[in-house]
């Protein structure tokens, strides 16, 4: 980051961390997820959080997977290239009491899919919009052993682009919200297919 660009924060809203404020870095693309999305998705997963295993894929400023690490999901892997971005999460939330149920991943997203170990409960997938990845992701998470059964998969993507599912048989949207010129989208497999994965 060059000296003088300004940080702008982003603040917890719900759970053991409420509250506790994250820096966010001027960096082209990064784009943090705002209190009113998070307070929509996180109602959207009332009792789908705590206990579970949550990937945030492109983590940029953390605050999807902190929101889930702060409600109680059992592991939270922020997954994110920017090895500066990774570094300045671990040093904000190495003192937060429970941070040790939070992993860092300074790779590519499509990378680690390919070495997780274990089926994923709750995927967060917010790329910067402009980097075409979304069906890459939902691809990627479509392969076995990626997803759990039950899993949900949150999308936000640009409203003004076309829908992340269009054209798409391999995940059923259970909710779906416009805020600005965000789309919010709560996915699961659908049935027929995650049988196929399991």
């Amino acid at each position: 980051m060059n000296a003088g660009r300004r940080t702008g924060q982003v603040r917890i809203i719900g759970g053991d961390w409420r509250g506790r404020k994250l820096a966010v870095p001027d960096r082209p693309g990064l784009r943090p997820t705002g209190d009113r999305a998070r307070e929509t998705l996180f109602n959207w997963l009332q009792g789908r959080v705590a206990g579970r295993r949550a990937a945030d894929l492109f983590a940029g400023s953390g605050a999807l997977g902190l929101e889930a690490a702060s409600r109680g999901a059992a592991r939270v892997d922020l997954v994110e290239r920017d090895r500066s971005l990774i570094e300045g999460l671990k040093s904000a939330v190495a003192a937060w009491p429970g941070a040790e149920r939070v992993s860092f991943a300074p790779v590519d997203a499509m990378a680690w899919l390919a070495l997780i170990d274990e089926p994923l409960d709750l995927v967060f997938v917010d790329p910067p919009f402009d980097a075409g990845l979304h069906a890459a992701v939902l691809d990627a998470l479509s392969a076995p052993g990626r997803l759990a059964p039950d899993a949900r998969v949150y999308v936000e993507s640009d409203r003004r682009s076309s829908d992340p599912l269009d054209g798409r048989d391999d995940y059923d949207v259970l909710r779906e919200k416009i805020l600005g010129d965000v789309r919010l989208q709560l996915l699961t497999r659908t049935q027929e297919d995650a049988g196929r994965a399991a």
